[in-house]
């Protein structure tokens, strides 16, 4: 799907990603999501920011597949219909998914982790006991190099801080090879260099690929310097930068508060 966009009077097509539209989620009466549209490019990092309960983690459960709309479209790449997919088949779409708990194998090294997480069609036993091919070792040195672990790869993962091992699992996630990363409040319990570093370290992945972040910290949000799109009660409150959506009186009201 391509999305019309007028760069001075010559309209251009810019390649749109993830497409919601309309997309409403009850449970048991309560809409969780609301005619909920929004649109993700190839590419582009997006920050999701609103209150508790604003439909936050429903929408990344629609897109991963955990939750099933009852109405509404729900489109990756143009052609694939979300909405009739189960998790696993997703996954294999490229939609790769990271809570704000991180998952690891804590007992195996910081390589073994990302060794296990190569795509690639093969189980994970022989792996570990297998010698690496020229091929494996050099996309595992680029994925601890980008996420900051290449000092670490010997270490334990149970052994590393908590923001080394967000890092950990978002160089998991990058060795399936994602076209878009789902993110959960990756800043939550970082120090302020650790927080700086991820925001960077998003910077980078959002050149080749799409990256969602649901984000409560507003300064780790300003230091992103992305489009921000705010909820509130499932829909779409305020979308723009910043500074556009924190001066939004809606925006003030329901979540920065007066």
């Amino acid at each position: 799907m391509n999305q019309l966009v007028h760069s001075g009077t010559v309209p251009t097509l810019t390649p749109t990603l993830l497409y919601l539209d309309d997309i409403t989620v009850s449970f048991d009466g309560f809409r969780a999501l609301n005619s909920l549209s929004l649109s993700i490019d190839e590419a582009e990092m997006r920050a999701i920011i609103g209150p508790n309960g604003a439909g936050k983690t429903t929408m990344m459960d629609v897109i991963t597949g955990k939750t099933r709309p009852n109405q509404g479209t729900a489109l990756f790449a143009g052609t694939h219909d979300l909405t009739a997919l189960d998790e696993a088949a997703i996954a294999q779409l490229g939609i790769g998914r990271k809570f704000q708990t991180p998952t690891v194998f804590e007992m195996h090294s910081v390589e073994d982790n990302i060794l296990l997480s190569l795509k690639a069609d093969r189980k994970s036993f022989p792996t570990l006991f297998s010698r690496r091919t020229p091929l494996e070792k050099e996309r595992i040195d680029a994925l601890l190099e980008r996420i900051r672990l290449k000092d670490h790869r010997k270490r334990k993962a149970s052994e590393l801080s908590h923001g080394q091992k967000q890092w950990l699992e978002i160089g998991m996630l990058l060795a399936q090879e994602p076209r878009v990363l789902l993110v959960d409040e990756p800043a939550a319990g970082m120090t302020d260099q650790e927080t700086a570093d991820t925001a960077d370290l998003l910077r980078e992945i959002a050149k080749t690929r799409s990256v969602i972040v649901v984000e409560h910290d507003m300064v780790f949000v300003k230091d992103l310097g992305v489009k921000v799109t705010c909820l509130h009660e499932g829909s779409v409150l305020a979308e723009g930068s910043l500074d556009q959506v924190s001066a939004d009186e809606r925006v003030i009201e329901v979540y920065l508060g007066r």
